[in-house]
C-alpha cells in the first residue's frame, strides 16, 4: 500500500470532468484499488458517481491511497492529476 496527500487546486472541485478522468485512469489499472480518502470519507476512485457525490471542492487535502499491482506508478498518475488540476 502507498499513500499520498494532495490538494484539490481546480476552481469548480471534484466536477464530472476530473471525476471522469480519474475513474477511466483506475480503470486502466484492473490490479490496482485506488481509494480517495477525504473528510472522513473513503471514496471508490473507480465510481465516477461516487467522486462526485463526495462534493470535494478547492483546497480540499484528499489522500489517494493504492493498493495492487503497480502501486506507485498508479499512485504517480493519480496525483499528478490532482496537481496539474485536471488540465483546466
Amino acid at each position: 500500500m502507498v499513500s499520498k496527500k494532495v490538494e484539490i487546486v481546480n476552481a469548480e472541485g471534484m466536477h464530472m470532468r476530473p471525476a471522469g478522468l480519474i475513474a477511466k485512469a483506475v480503470k486502466a489499472h484492473p490490479d490496482s484499488e485506488v481509494i480517495i480518502k477525504a473528510e472522513g470519507k473513503e471514496i471508490k476512485a473507480k465510481a465516477v458517481m461516487q467522486i462526485m457525490a463526495a462534493g470535494l471542492k478547492k483546497g480540499t487535502v484528499v489522500e489517494i491511497v493504492v493498493n495492487g499491482g503497480e502501486e506507485q506508478a498508479v499512485l504517480d498518475e493519480i496525483a499528478a492529476m490532482f496537481e496539474n488540476g485536471f488540465g483546466e
